[in-house]
């Protein structure tokens, strides 16, 4: 299994992941590492483990609105099919209406 190192907040970190990942394990730190050089800029050098913290709880909160906005825009996606379902079958009620009066049926 590959090991990557990551430099977070000026200390280094060995990271297993799988082949084929080692950059994208790069990338994902380097990310972190600028989250946390902001929350250090921010609030000052409070310790390794809480600047990793405030930054997961940044990360998640971030990735829960997301998925809060995905699960919604999904929803008004389903609405909208919905309606259009239901004009559909609208239109084809009255075509199949006049097809019935043209036809001579009651």
């Amino acid at each position: 299994m590959p090991k990557v190192s990551l430099t977070i907040n000026g200390r280094a970190y060995d990271v297993s992941c799988d082949p084929g990942q080692e950059e994208h394990v790069k990338s994902l730190g380097r990310e972190i590492d600028r989250r946390v050089g902001q929350l250090a800029d921010n609030v000052g050098q409070v310790g390794d483990i809480r600047l990793l913290l405030m930054a997961a709880l940044l990360i998640s909160d971030e990735l829960e609105s997301s998925r809060t906005t995905a699960s919604d825009a999904a929803t008004r996606a389903g609405e909208a099919e919905t309606s259009i379902a239901a004009d559909q079958v609208e239109r084809m009620a009255r075509r199949i209406d006049a097809i019935a009066v043209r036809l001579g049926a009651p």
